[in-house]
């Protein structure tokens, strides 16, 4: 495992307050697990996730001027979801330091995407306040998302969210809204299900190891529902 000293020199960035990494790699199931107080990154998490929509958009709109929306949206999806994430975090080998409980670790925690993803999100934010600066946190995001931009978007993508938020817009007043239903089994071993509303209506059920994996899997029913 390497130490924190190489995992920032990696990143490129050194911590003043080193707890605030160390927490951007702690697991809810290692928080949960441990006796001494440790605090999980889901609030970083939370923040991060901000601040990487913001530092996306914010470049998308400057590096295309002349992209319509609707492609940029395509291509801001493409650069903030999952499976990217997931690779950027993999690229800078933050798996082998993530603070997993016992379980997590023997069922693949340091492999899972949906961890991964979140991880590089934490790790934004805790840039971000350990900067103290939005540009530091900027830096750092900018790094993974410059390189992959031109071409995010421009495949075919099956971000099924997308697909059908787009659908829905094209009708002014439809309101569509993801519904958490469901939240089963230990910390290591998660299982989430959500519906998707269309004005309060179900279209669409879905389950997954995450919230996202779990909206995605609603969305695609919500999808052939509607015959797409």
């Amino acid at each position: 495992m390497r130490s924190l000293d190489e995992f920032e020199k990696k990143i490129g960035y050194r911590f003043k307050n080193r707890n605030l990494l160390i927490t951007a790699l702690t697991h809810s199931s290692y928080a949960n697990e441990s006796r001494g107080g440790d605090q999980s990154y889901e609030r970083l998490e939370f923040l991060g996730d901000s601040i990487l929509g913001f530092v996306t958009a914010e470049y998308l709109c400057k590096a295309f001027p002349d992209i319509p929306e609707g492609k940029l949206t395509k291509k801001r999806a493409a650069l903030v979801c999952e499976k990217s994430l997931c690779g950027f975090t993999r690229s800078f080998g933050a798996g082998e330091l993530l603070r997993l409980s016992h379980g997590e670790q023997h069922s693949g925690g340091r492999e899972r995407p949906s961890i991964l993803a979140d991880v590089f999100e934490s790790i934004t934010a805790a840039i971000y306040l350990d900067s103290g600066s939005l540009e530091e946190a900027k830096r750092f995001v900018l790094h993974y998302i410059e390189p992959a931009a031109q071409s995010a978007g421009e495949r075919p993508f099956k971000d099924h969210k997308t697909m059908l938020q787009e659908i829905i817009q094209q009708n002014p007043g439809e309101r569509l809204e993801y519904v958490l239903t469901g939240e089963h089994g230990p910390d290591h071993d998660k299982h989430f299900t959500v519906e998707v509303h269309l004005n309060s209506n179900v279209i669409g059920k879905g389950g997954g190891r995450s919230k996202k994996e779990a909206e995605q899997q609603a969305a695609r029913e919500a999808l052939e529902l509607m015959g797409y």
